[in-house]
């Protein structure tokens, strides 16, 4: 496009942007005066009661004396508390996503037999079509490998001929396959992107049939294809963590919007993928690997609490790090005083700390955790408490397993696409209406004025 076309484009976006702004702003305190819950919450964090799940449960508070109390977080996978699915499968040194997946798909634990099955068939769907990682990953490659993994989730529509068939077994068949395949579609066009847009080495390297889902990322991450038991296991412990959070997290509730829509499986993950990318939602493990480093780059002693308290102070302030005014990992839209997740997950990251000698990192993040709380509470207005959240610590692990930045989303879409799957499942099951909410329009009636006259 030639500099002349580009520049008139941007004097007329810079200017109608300030008029769309004028236009569309509307005063929040309306949100109060007709009682529309911004977010579809309120402002101690409870939801709009959308729709009925059986998938998952999270509870963040008890009824005591007729009165909504808060309490330790608690994350139930179909009626299984996650503290002991993970503790099960750890004790046995098994590792977790493949049953977890069974049990979040078909609604119970499998028996080594069912767990056997269901493995065979998860090996049998990781297949991409001939040549698709030459005319398609490899193909205008991206930074964004979430934008990379949607563009060929949506080419491999040309590919199945079945495409809008909403017959449950079809449905079925396209999550898997999808289960299957998105660790390939991340790492592949991480992979293309780290040689044609940085000029890296570029390999590709097949998964194995017979390893679990964490073993074959690190595998077909690394040039040398070694990892060790802690690392895969670490790994497996995280993607299980995130698989799955009810449906009201945004990717999900997506999901189950598009689904309601009778779209088709590839156009409703795709919308998935997209909800998910955003720094509000999956996007924030990066961020706080980000915030961690402008930290230790900003503070003379990071094991001086109080120095570390300051600097906190001038993040939610706006006068530090990308002046947001946020501290990335804490706060949850549902838990208040903890994360279940966050707190499994900080026992397996020491471990994997002190196997990388990242000792000290880890003391830091111990200190955020527990100061940033305080920090917010005394700066900010709050309604419920806060708390880390699981990517407080996610970003950290993946630096520690080598895996780079801009994968640290697509980690969290591996896992979540069970979850995602599962209530696409249950929403062709259960649901015969479009998902509609309302909105209150407050906008002003106006009589028409011919072109000649305005």
């Amino acid at each position: 496009m030639p500099n002349r076309t580009k520049k008139k484009i941007e004097a007329y976006t810079d200017k109608y942007s300030k008029i769309c702004r004028e236009k569309n702003f509307i005063d929040s305190s309306l949100y109060e005066i007709y009682g529309v819950k911004r977010g579809l919450r309120d402002k101690t964090g409870k939801g709009v009661l959308a729709g009925i799940t059986n998938i998952s449960l999270i509870q963040s508070s008890e009824e005591i004396e007729g009165k909504s109390v808060p309490c330790d977080g608690k994350l139930f996978y179909r009626g299984y508390n996650i503290f002991d699915l993970v503790k099960g499968f750890v004790n046995d040194k098994r590792f977790g996503f493949e049953e977890t997946a069974y049990l979040l798909l078909f609604g119970m634990l499998p028996a080594k037999e069912q767990l056997a099955g269901f493995q065979e068939i998860l090996s049998a769907c990781r297949y991409l079509p001939k040549n698709f990682v030459r005319d398609v990953v490899m193909k205008a490659p991206s930074k964004d490998i979430i934008n990379s993994m949607t563009k060929s989730i949506l080419t491999l529509t040309s590919y199945d001929e079945r495409v809008a068939d909403l017959s449950l077994s079809n449905v079925l068949r396209q999550c898997l396959t999808l289960i299957s395949i998105f660790p390939m579609l991340a790492v592949y066009g991480y992979h293309a992107y780290n040689h044609y847009g940085c000029n890296d080495s570029f390999y590709i390297h097949r998964p194995v049939d017979k390893l679990s889902t964490a073993e074959n990322i690190l595998i077909m991450l690394r040039p040398d294809r070694k990892y060790t038991d802690l690392e895969a296991r670490v790994l497996d412990v995280a993607l299980v963590l995130h698989m799955e959070h009810g449906g009201g997290n945004n990717s999900t509730f997506t999901t189950r919007v598009v689904s309601s829509s009778g779209s088709d499986t590839y156009s409703v993950i795709a919308a998935a993928l997209s909800s998910l990318k955003g720094p509000k939602h999956g996007g924030a493990n990066n961020k706080v690997v980000e915030m961690v480093r402008d930290i230790k780059s900003n503070v003379a002693d990071i094991k001086d609490e109080e120095e570390v308290r300051r600097y906190l102070c001038k993040i939610l302030n706006k006068e530090a790090f990308d002046r947001t005014g946020l501290i990335y990992g804490m706060g949850h839209a549902v838990y208040s005083i903890s994360d279940p997740r966050a707190l499994i997950f900080r026992g397996f990251v020491e471990k994997l700390a002190d196997a990388k000698d990242r000792k000290s990192d880890f003391e830091l993040y111990s200190m955020i955790e527990r100061i940033a709380p305080e920090v917010i509470a005394k700066e900010r207005p709050i309604y419920k408490g806060v708390s880390a959240n699981v990517d407080f610590y996610s970003g950290f692990v993946y630096s520690m397993l080598g895996i780079p930045l801009e994968l640290y989303t697509p980690m969290f879409a591996i896992a979540r696409i069970v979850g995602w799957s599962a209530h696409r499942l249950e929403e062709l099951i259960n649901a015969d209406k479009i998902v509609r909410p309302a909105y209150k329009s407050v906008v002003a009636l106006k009589e028409y004025r011919d072109i000649n006259e305005r």
